[in-house]
């Protein structure tokens, strides 16, 4: 998309304010970014404060605005050296993280390459790949939890295409998710639109086998409930985006089949939730069968119209998905009256109601009224403290990562200064007290508070076609971000 006069100026502005703003005290610096009201939060309702330019500790670059008293390093560039000796691939996307039993944390990290077929930018190795012709797939980065350094980091799924979100499970692996159903009539070698399943403990890429029952379409995010094992899949396809549950035959086996399901409001058929909308208002839900998960073909809504043909409902492109809180939590990227974004709050159901099989409710949590209040969320995260974090992937314009408390008062966490490339994979992890560096310390350890253990990781997409090293300044990128978080919701 060709940037409007008004985004050009914005950007100038920006890049005005950081560049004066580093040589400025820190008042004079925040009142600068502030200056046109859009970057302030409320601080003492959830939110942190002004944001601040930021330097990474990494190489002194000014590359984030932050809330006072943040700090972030950035690591895991586009086009450098990974350990395995691959490049680190494009189009750094969704990711997961995960505690491991040595005290590090291992972040699984999606990468949406957009290259044609043969051109991709993740390495292959012909042991494990799906597809040899896809350059898309996963990388695994072992981080030390309190230095926020990257450790070691390798290739973990190869020969997949458009790997654009997924969540993390119970059983402590990273779903997968291909944004695409594009397949052999397109030049890929195999059909694609599938999720997959990278366990977080592996050293080295793993064997990629499709889950075909948990259904082939436009695949955004995965949220698992722990309680029941159930995976709930978003679909990132326009208005023709549904929002469905995979009912494994046994809990954390996914290749052992399933049954795929599309979400409908009881007793409304083909309900539509892309306008008129009312935020706090529950919907009771009832669920219709897929019959046929892995459709023959190339239609982009095969999967969707089966549902729809049942009565299932419609959302404007569902990208987020995370499980907390006890519910389920989705972004619908342009839905809402403004179609700049919704954030639901799926609740499974407990049992029964009035006679039958209680499925659970749908309500709406947050509608953003226009693009400066929130504009096109993406991914999602449920914070330590459960509040929600909102990426933006707004098209050539400044990009926010929101916050938003179960009440609906939403505030701004970070900016990114240097770009104008979307937020995605936020996620959070805590590290264990008792390890530091690998040496147990009986509960003691410097970082005592519990929101100082607590880290956002969160990735910077950067380029998603092209050439790998990319442009300068267009290299995908990820953040350790930490602080008092216990000052606001997150």
């Amino acid at each position: 998309m060709n940037p409007t006069p008004q985004t050009v100026e914005r950007r100038q502005f920006l890049r005005q304010a950081l560049t004066a703003a580093a040589a400025l005290p820190a008042v004079q610096a925040l009142d600068l970014l502030t200056s046109r009201g859009r970057i302030e939060a409320a601080s003492g309702s959830g939110g942190y404060g002004f944001l601040v330019p930021t330097a990474d500790l990494r190489d002194g670059v000014y590359r984030l605005a932050l809330p006072e008293g943040f700090s972030y390093r950035s690591f895991s560039l586009a086009g450098g050296v990974m350990s395995d000796g691959a490049l680190v691939p494009l189009a750094h996307d969704g990711m997961g993280v995960f505690n491991m039993p040595d005290g590090t944390f291992r972040l699984v990290r999606n990468h949406e390459d957009r290259n044609g077929p043969g051109a991709g930018t993740t390495a292959i190795d012909p042991a494990t790949v799906y597809d040899p012709l896809g350059g898309g797939g996963t990388t695994t980065l072992v981080v030390d939890p309190f230095t926020r350094e990257l450790q070691r980091d390798f290739v973990s799924l190869n020969g997949t295409v458009v790997n654009c979100a997924g969540g993390v499970t119970p059983w402590g692996s990273w779903i997968t998710c291909e944004e695409t159903n594009a397949g052999t009539p397109q030049g890929w070698g195999r059909q694609h639109g599938y999720c997959f399943d990278v366990p977080a403990w592996a050293n080295g890429s793993v064997e990629a086998v499709a889950l075909p029952e948990m259904g082939r379409f436009s695949h955004e995010a995965v949220a698992v409930d722990p309680r029941t094992g159930i995976v709930y899949e978003t679909e990132d396809n326009g208005s023709s985006s549904g929002f469905y549950r995979f009912l494994p035959r046994r809990r954390g086996r996914l290749r052992a089949g399933g049954r795929l399901q599309m979400l409908k409001i009881e007793g409304i058929d083909n309900y539509s939730t892309l306008t008129g909308q009312t935020v706090g208002v529950e919907l009771d839900v009832e669920w219709v069968d897929i019959a046929d998960p892995d459709p023959p073909g190339q239609s982009s809504t095969a999967v969707f119209d089966q549902g729809a043909a049942l009565g299932g409902a419609r959302f404007n492109r569902l990208e987020g998905c995370w499980y907390g809180n006890g519910a389920v939590y989705i972004n619908a990227t342009n839905g809402g009256d403004a179609g700049v974004g919704q954030v639901w709050e799926y609740c499974p159901g407990r049992g029964r109601r009035r006679g039958r099989r209680d499925e659970g409710t749908l309500k709406l949590v947050f509608e953003s009224p226009n693009a400066a209040t929130l504009n096109f969320p993406d991914n999602i995260a449920v914070s330590p403290q459960g509040a929600l974090l909102l990426c933006e992937d707004a098209p050539s314009v400044e990009q926010y990562l929101r916050g938003v408390t179960l009440d609906g008062r939403i505030f701004d966490f970070a900016l990114n200064i240097e770009t104008s490339r979307e937020w995605a994979g936020a996620t959070f992890a805590e590290a264990d007290p008792r390890w530091d560096a690998g040496q147990f310390r009986r509960g003691r350890h410097p970082l005592g508070r519990r929101s100082d253990r607590v880290t956002l990781f969160v990735n910077r997409q950067g380029a998603t076609g092209g050439s790998n090293p990319p442009m300068p300044g267009d290299e995908g990128m990820t953040f350790a971000i930490w602080g008092p978080w216990h000052l606001g919701a997150l």
